[in-house]
């Protein structure tokens, strides 16, 4: 028979696992990987939850730890990221408009994506948790371990960084009320490091 804390961290990890897969999977873009990285924070969860003293919410504190493993990962050495560079425009001239479609979306999300995986982690984090995840900015403060105006500061640089990147990038138009994106340049970018 489960003790009440096994069935209590039970009822914990089935609360929050969809919250904290769906910020892993945007934060990795990388959908096993998420899975992985959500194994190893309902271990630590598991293992952690007795200390909890309830400072946070126990989805702030989760989130925490998920923001933890996640950055833990990138930052071991042989889990840096590669960044592919995929120009198939000429490929696509003679596809089917749907499938064309599709592949200029999913090219744009790709470019996006690189974008946001070259942000420095603390910027990524705040960015993700905030923009993608919806949380407010206190939230983003406590998961992070920051201020609340660093967290502010990191989220503010983090959309400068993303805009700026996306424009150097990228040449916009808005094609039949779609807005679509070319690539100017090679998609490989430096990562920078962080302001603050």
């Amino acid at each position: 028979m489960p003790s009440p804390a096994h069935r209590r961290f039970h009822e914990i990890a089935t609360d929050l696992s969809p919250a904290l897969t769906s910020y892993l999977r945007r934060f990795t873009g990388d959908p096993t990987l998420a899975e992985d990285l959500l194994q190893e924070t309902l271990v630590r969860m598991e293992k952690g939850l007795w200390r909890f003293e309830g400072r946070s919410s126990l989805k702030t504190w989760a989130f925490t730890i998920a923001a933890h493993v996640a950055a833990d990962h990138f930052r071991a050495p042989e889990n840096s990221m590669d960044i592919v560079d995929i120009d198939t425009t000429s490929e696509l001239a003679d596809l089917d408009p749907s499938i064309h479609e599709r592949l200029v979306v999913s090219e744009m999300n790709a470019c996006v994506r690189q974008v946001i995986d070259s942000l420095p982690c603390d910027f990524r984090t705040a960015l993700v948790l905030h923009d993608l995840e919806g949380m407010s900015a206190k939230e983003v403060a406590s998961i992070c371990g920051c201020s609340l105006a660093t967290a502010k500061i990191r989220i503010h640089r983090a959309r400068a960084r993303l805009k700026k990147r996306l424009e150097r990038k990228c040449d916009f138009q808005h094609d039949d009320g779609v807005l679509r994106c070319d690539l100017k340049t090679s998609p490989s970018l430096p990562r920078i490091a962080p302001d603050i």
